[in-house]
């Protein structure tokens, strides 16, 4: 049954629902533009604050209940709520219409994004860059990487979709299908290269996370967004441009708390930031290349293309930033590996999302003979 949509009429109205939602202008908001600036205030802020006040962030470190932290688990939702509010399930319905890219974007981020980020972190965190690591953090470092790959991301992909004019029926699907199979998949994966990476896994809490910050929060999604659109259009793009600060500063609080607890590990190794940084890059380039690759050669339209390598590339840091947290604490290397990736996203994104609009001209000329071949 479809939750994305209110009304009767069939595919057709969904469609009209499913463009109205999306986003329509190639923009991006003034939060997210700068959200690499705003992450480098948090740094400085939660270690400064940590310094000063250890009293109280331990106070805030004891609110648990089950291993949640109840302070970070109420902004989780503030922070996830509203980007779910924009996925649209009946979308579901145009995945037959971009089975290549679909296809193409789900052997991607399933098959090849989790498992090359685990390479990556064997490869650069456990070997070459282990001297100048922490040794009793490194399988944390790992298992923050892994947690950073594990999901592809929900809501800027919609941003960076339309920067490079991408199809807005595909990302809709995409995101949906992807929400999906996330619900499923994200503890399997997980667990799987935690155990590959001989780092045990907390069963419980992995799956504990999964309900609290997956499925309880799409669920809560789904129905207010269809109470939302049940009162139209309008209201419901009114209140997902409200509630876009609010997710933004849940994030950067809970940035806030993560640091003021890193802060000594900071300023000791400040290094480890820009090691931690390596792996994510390597990952993006190499997931968002594969990607608009194999589009290219399976005469994808450049418009599914380009969405579809930014998809493939990206990560649901805020889904990692709560799980890395619930199993291995505040204090943990995971949870500062999977802020890293929150730190470079937006300026690495949009490098991918330039690359993308540079090469259309070279991507589409691989199109001019199957175009022509059929009339």
């Amino acid at each position: 049954m479809s939750t994305g949509s209110t009304t009767p009429g069939g595919p057709e109205m969904s469609n009209v629902v499913a463009a109205a939602t999306a986003p329509s202008l190639p923009t991006i908001g003034f939060f997210e533009r700068y959200l690499t600036v705003w992450v480098g205030l948090c740094i400085v802020t939660g270690v400064v604050l940590g310094q000063l006040l250890p009293g109280l962030f331990h106070s805030i470190a004891a609110l648990e209940v089950a291993r949640v932290n109840i302070p970070v688990g109420i902004l989780i939702w503030v922070m996830i709520i509203p980007m779910l509010l924009k996925i649209d399930f009946g979308a579901l319905g145009q995945v037959k219409s971009h089975v290549r890219g679909i296809g193409v974007t789900l052997f991607v981020n399933w098959a090849v994004k989790p498992f090359s980020m685990a390479l990556l972190g064997w490869i650069f965190i456990r070997h070459v860059f282990a001297p100048m690591l922490p040794a009793d953090q490194i399988d944390s470092y790992i298992a923050g990487l892994i947690l950073l790959a594990a999901a592809p991301c929900t809501a800027m992909v919609f941003v960076w979709s339309q920067l490079c004019k991408g199809d807005p029926y595909f990302t809709l699907s995409q995101v949906a299908l992807n929400d999906s199979i996330m619900v499923i998949a994200f503890a399997p994966i997980v667990a799987l290269l935690l155990g590959l990476s001989s780092i045990t896994v907390p069963w419980d809490t992995l799956l504990t996370s999964v309900v609290l910050y997956i499925v309880v929060p799409v669920a809560i999604a789904q129905v207010w967004r269809k109470s939302l659109l049940e009162k139209g259009i309008t209201h419901f793009q009114a209140v997902v441009d409200r509630l876009g600060p609010y997710s933004i500063s849940a994030l950067l609080l809970t940035l806030v708390l993560l640091f003021a607890f890193q802060g000594e590990a900071i300023i000791e190794q400040p290094l480890v930031i820009a090691l931690l940084a390596v792996p994510i890059l390597i990952q993006v380039i190499l997931n968002s290349g594969l990607a608009y690759w194999l589009n290219r050669r399976l005469g994808v339209r450049h418009c599914v293309a380009g969405p579809s390598a930014l998809i493939g590339a990206s990560n649901f840091f805020e889904l990692a930033v709560a799980t890395a947290i619930s199993l291995f604490g505040f204090k943990s290397g995971a949870a500062l590996a999977t802020v890293v990736g929150v730190l470079i996203e937006v300026p690495v994104m949009l490098a991918v999302v330039a690359v993308v609009n540079r090469s259309q001209g070279w991507y589409e000329r691989a199109l001019e003979p199957a175009r022509s071949i059929h009339g």
